[in-house]
């Protein structure tokens, strides 16, 4: 059965994000920049607020009513985000963000199955995030680092990728979209075909989970990642979802305290999971903000939300490509994402012209600096959208850059 198309009500959607009521420069906050961090609805703001006005307390520690009622808000959030993306709960890791996941992965299952020649593959469309830590683990183990190239169309190039992992990598770590030009690449057949040459892959999802359906039941992923502050939760949470045979093979990455089960002045022993891996007191309240984000999320429809960003999406797509000296980047097919430029102009001065009308727009090398360099002339300007946006946003980004044409006599 197809489920129906339903338009989101951003009009009323807009009223739970307090951040849309301020001006800025005096005008409207046109915000164009959630691929960067998303805004946060008062639900969430909320939940964090009145966990430290009703139950601010350490967990897992204490016997007493307000340690006990903070174990149990951060627990529940650990299960609507195992539900949210089809895990089971001791396979959901509390992070700082998708940057720590990753890492941890490379420091403790990297580490242990990487030897010199070994071959790892990832794209050229990752994110420092999903680069900068197999290179190390690369140089360390005196293994070999290639890459998935992309085509013409800006998209992954499947027949290199086959051929690649027909090499038989240890490992795979590959983003779900392009935080930078938007493409969706096809993870589950790219997974197969990892599996198929006993390859272990990490997803990069920090920009597919806030926009599309994810399960990593479905996909097979072995890892997957993502930040919470990319999907309306806050800042300094994220998650690592791993299959629970694989965390159990890994050492923990941080040692302190809760990731143990006994310890002597000789020697210790780790906690069950997914404890092992969460040493020190945890981000509480930003987990406990997570959660009340999957709800909202839920509430509203990942596929809903999907399909709004795609109406939205394309509007801005024609409507930008009718401006004279525009040149876009990336595939037709994407996810929440535009990047461009505006003749010979910087990003970085397209960037600070806008934000006098009120827009705000990330600009140059998007933490993924060989991608633009290599295929986006060096830099661009990314303007991203999220369930809160609407067509006049769109258009009050046309407005000010036909306004930064004139001021740099673009003409």
């Amino acid at each position: 059965m197809i489920k129906p198309k339903i338009s989101l009500d951003v009009k009323k959607i807009r009223k739970d994000f307090p951040i849309f009521k301020q001006k800025i420069n005096g005008k409207r906050l046109v915000y164009l920049d959630s691929a960067a961090s998303s805004q946060k609805p008062l639900q969430v703001i909320n939940a964090v607020k009145e966990h430290y006005e009703t139950a601010n307390a350490n967990i897992h520690r204490g016997l007493h009513t307000l340690s006990d009622s903070a174990t149990k808000k951060y627990e529940d959030s650990r299960k609507k985000v195992a539900t949210f993306i089809g895990a089971k709960n001791k396979e959901i890791i509390f992070v700082r963000n998708a940057t720590e996941a990753i890492n941890l992965v490379a420091y403790t299952y990297g580490r242990k199955i990487v030897e010199k020649g070994d071959i790892i593959v990832t794209t050229e469309m990752e994110h420092h995030s999903n680069l900068i830590p197999w290179q190390i683990l690369a140089k360390e183990k005196g293994a070999k680092l290639e890459y998935i190239p992309l085509t013409k169309n800006l998209e992954l190039d499947l027949k290199a990728a086959k051929e690649l992992l027909n090499k038989k990598p240890k490992i795979l770590a590959i983003t779900h979209v392009s935080n930078v030009l938007g493409t969706i690449n096809p993870i589950k057949e790219i997974i197969k075909i990892a599996h198929d040459s006993d390859t272990k892959v990490l997803v990069d999802a920090a920009q597919s989970v806030p926009h599309i359906w994810v399960n990593v039941k479905y996909l097979d992923a072995d890892f997957l990642v993502f930040s919470g502050h990319k999907m309306l939760g806050p800042s300094g949470i994220g998650v690592l979802y791993a299959k629970e045979e694989l965390l159990n093979e890994m050492k923990p990455f941080l040692y302190g305290g809760d990731m143990i089960k006994e310890v002597d002045y000789n020697d210790a022993s780790w906690n069950d999971l997914p404890y092992k891996f969460e040493a020190g007191t945890p981000n509480i309240e930003g987990a406990i903000g997570l959660g009340t984000a999957v709800d909202y999320l839920q509430k509203i429809g990942i596929d809903n939300i999907k399909n709004h960003t795609k109406e939205i999406v394309d509007y801005a797509l024609t409507k930008l490509r009718g401006i004279k000296n525009v040149k876009l980047y990336g595939p037709k097919n994407r996810v929440g994402v535009i990047a461009f430029n505006l003749g010979d102009i910087h990003s970085h001065d397209i960037a600070t012209v806008l934000d006098q009308y009120g827009v705000a727009v990330r600009s140059g090398h998007m933490c993924a600096q060989p991608l633009v360099e290599k295929y986006c002339d060096g830099a661009i300007v990314r303007a991203s959208f999220y369930l809160y946006n609407t067509k006049d946003d769109v258009d009050a980004l046309v407005t000010a850059l036909e306004k930064a044409r004139r001021t740099f006599k673009l003409w």
